[in-house]
């Protein structure tokens, strides 16, 4: 991490800190001062905000749209699921990328002068704190990420037996408890989330707050020139037969596509676009990529 923490003052991230002042003006809109544009109505929009007299025009229900400029909590949604000890395709630790990118938000929002909070949490526990300001607050912050994710090792340092599944719903369902101000989310889970069990959770984690989803990729266990392999969720090694088994390859590699294609289907309905972490080198770009696209899709009138 500490060559992350140097490429934090490159012109790609002060770059982001702008691209991130877009999400600041969506998620601000609604509640208002200055008048912005009329929008068609959608399910979460206030309804207080409706137009009659426009709707009446148009043929269907249109509200007013405002927008101000103002600070806003960033909230960082963190998964620490034992799938998420597993290695990435670079072969580095998914909990180090995972830390990584709540470091880069938690930087942006300091830039900004936002106040950052930290819901994170798996089956079996949550840990939250509230959303303050300044770079020791930020610190803490990752500290006790860092500090829950290390908790998935046994004594002996490996995975421990009875490490949490995830649960990305009652992740989300904390954030939606605990934070009632409309925020920022940035939602940190892995390529296997979210699943079918999510979307109720993130439609109406969507409709109270401006979310951002940053996945952090899986490796593939059974790819050509891997080496040694392990399954996070079976106790040994996986047998070097089945590595080179080419139909067990081709089958697997078939039901993660199908996995990776529900999941961005399921976000592509709550209209979020989704950023994908596979190792440190590009993690800053990645992020700066995805504030991009989303940007475009403010100013598109797609959020």
């Amino acid at each position: 991490m500490e060559r992350l923490r140097a490429a934090l003052t490159l012109p790609t991230l002060r770059r982001a800190t702008g691209l991130l002042d877009g999400r600041h003006k969506s998620v601000f809109v609604g509640r208002g001062q200055d008048f912005d544009d009329m929008s068609i109505y959608r399910p979460g929009d206030d309804i207080t905000d409706i137009d009659w007299k426009s709707s009446a025009r148009v043929g269907q229900p249109v509200i007013k749209r405002y927008q101000r400029e103002s600070m806003v909590p960033l909230v960082l949604a963190v998964d620490t699921g034992r799938t998420m000890a597993a290695q990435a395709p670079s072969g580095q630790d998914k909990r180090e990328l995972a830390v990584g990118v709540a470091e880069v938000f938690a930087y942006l929002a300091r830039m900004r002068g936002d106040s950052v909070a930290l819901v994170a949490g798996d089956a079996a526990r949550t840990i939250s704190r509230p959303a303050r300001s300044g770079a020791k607050h930020a610190e803490t912050l990752l500290t006790l990420l860092s500090r829950t994710y290390d908790a998935l090792d046994g004594p002996d340092g490996e995975l421990a037996p009875g490490a949490p599944a995830s649960s990305l719903p009652m992740l989300m369902q904390r954030v939606i408890t605990w934070h009632r101000r409309r925020s920022l989310v940035i939602l940190i889970t892995d390529t296997s989330q979210p699943g079918p069990d999510s979307e109720v959770w993130l439609r109406r984690l969507s409709m109270r707050h401006e979310v951002i989803v940053i996945q952090i990729e899986d490796d593939d266990p059974l790819r050509i020139g891997g080496g040694r392999a392990w399954d996070i969720d079976a106790p040994a090694e996986i047998p070097a037969f089945l590595r080179a088994d080419v139909a067990l390859t081709a089958q697997l590699a078939a039901v993660a596509g199908q996995r990776r294609d529900a999941a961005a289907a399921l976000l592509e309905a709550r209209h979020l676009e989704t950023g994908v972490v596979r190792d440190e080198e590009t993690l800053i770009e990645s992020i700066a990529e995805l504030l991009q696209r989303e940007r475009a899709a403010v100013a598109r009138g797609r959020r």
